[in-house]
């Protein structure tokens, strides 16, 4: 949740003007998860609350939302039980909405700012990773793979702009964090930090080396229809983070008119944005398999996406109550969705371009909010550039 505040944020600080009457509603859902996060990490002192439920539990369990019966166990990360990453990235949610609430309502960007500020004293004081401590809680599911450097380099990243404050300057220096990452996602944020702080601009442009295809600095692949393929499972989130830093840092190097180049061949703010524009063409229908890989959208799009409440009948039409093992009759149903999820991106097609509408097949058919939220910010580009047509 974090993440997707923090880049929710990000685009509507980037591409807010471009979004016209749905920038409310982005602020909107901005502030949904900021509410929590503050909740989160003022509820009790010295601790932040970074989850709520038993995850094998939930698995072990198909239904609606409104009879889930599980657990709710919460749990936290303390200065014995540390975890730099989830509260680096929680600070960089709230300092990233306090800029976006800067001007709309002040109070609330000042207490933003505030806690974001404590948060990250805490994340620097008590090092350590959140899934070493809570364990079995976290993972498989969301393991800190990466570690919690990127998460202090991105949350002082984000401190940095909304107070520009040389403190947070001195303490990005002094982490030296230098690896050389061809990922961003809401578990790795090196590539982010690096573009949104121009200091950071020849590691920026490394990242981008990494991505562009047919460079001697390339290591992505991609499918044979053009998308970028990092891994198997939930490939788009990769597509959608990459495709709004590459937007981002087009902007950035086109207002200056810089350029840069990736062994000897030159790539402009043009380069970046033909890129990142086939990557959203592709999610949204220009791809070998004319799927739209965002519910709702388009004549063609994913009919048994991976998701609960979607899959179920909803109160309406059964108001009985649906049991956790019941349920799995709706999972294993080959019918579609009764419910649309309108808007929500899945992970996505495999490596050859190919994808099976299959409600088990979590890693391609399920829908997650870190895919989402990045794509914001480039659709709001591309609507202020191409227009909505």
């Amino acid at each position: 949740m974090a993440f997707t505040a923090t880049m929710l944020s990000w685009s509507v600080l980037e591409y807010g003007k471009r979004m016209g009457g749905e920038v409310g509603n982005a602020r909107a859902a901005i502030r949904w998860a900021t509410d929590y996060l503050l909740k989160a990490a003022t509820q009790t002192p010295g601790k932040l609350y970074v989850g709520v439920g038993d995850p094998d539990a939930d698995h072990r369990c198909w239904e609606r939302p409104e009879d889930m019966d599980t657990p709710r166990a919460v749990y936290s990360v303390s200065k014995t039980n540390p975890g730099s990453d989830v509260a680096g990235e929680t600070a960089a949610a709230l300092a990233a909405a306090s800029l976006v609430f800067r001007v709309t309502d002040r109070a609330y960007s000042r207490r933003l700012l505030a806690v974001a500020k404590t948060v990250m004293v805490f994340a620097m004081k008590y090092q350590g990773k959140y899934s070493d401590y809570l364990g079995s809680v976290v993972c498989p599911f969301y393991c800190s793979y990466s570690g919690y450097q990127d998460e202090l380099l991105w949350g002082a990243s984000w401190l940095f702009r909304a107070t520009n404050d040389a403190f947070y300057l001195n303490y990005l220096k002094s982490l030296g964090a230098n690896d050389n990452t061809d990922f961003f996602s809401w578990d790795n944020k090196f590539a982010g930090a690096r573009v949104l702080l121009s200091r950071f601009q020849q590691q920026a442009e490394d990242f981008m080396c990494r991505i562009l295809p047919n460079n001697p600095s390339s290591t992505t692949q991609y499918t044979p229809g053009g998308l970028m393929y990092k891994q198997s499972s939930a490939n788009l989130q990769y597509a959608t983070s990459i495709s709004f830093l590459l937007f981002t840092y087009s902007k950035y190097i086109a207002s200056s008119k810089h350029s840069f180049t990736c062994g000897n061949l030159l790539f402009t703010a043009s380069s970046l944005r033909s890129l990142a524009k086939k990557q959203v063409d592709y999610i949204l229908g220009e791809n070998p398999l004319k799927m739209s890989y965002m519910v709702g959208f388009g004549a063609r799009f994913p009919q048994k996406i991976h998701h609960r409440a979607a899959s179920l009948p909803s109160l309406a039409t059964y108001p009985g109550h649906i049991g956790c093992q019941a349920g799995f009759q709706y999972l294993d149903s080959s019918s579609p969705n009764p419910n649309i999820l309108t808007g929500a991106v899945v992970g996505g097609p495999d490596q050859n371009d190919a994808f099976t509408d299959d409600r088990k097949d979590f890693s391609h058919a399920e829908p997650a909010t870190y895919i989402n939220a990045p794509l914001v910010g480039s659709l709001a580009y591309l609507v202020g550039s191409y227009g909505n047509g």
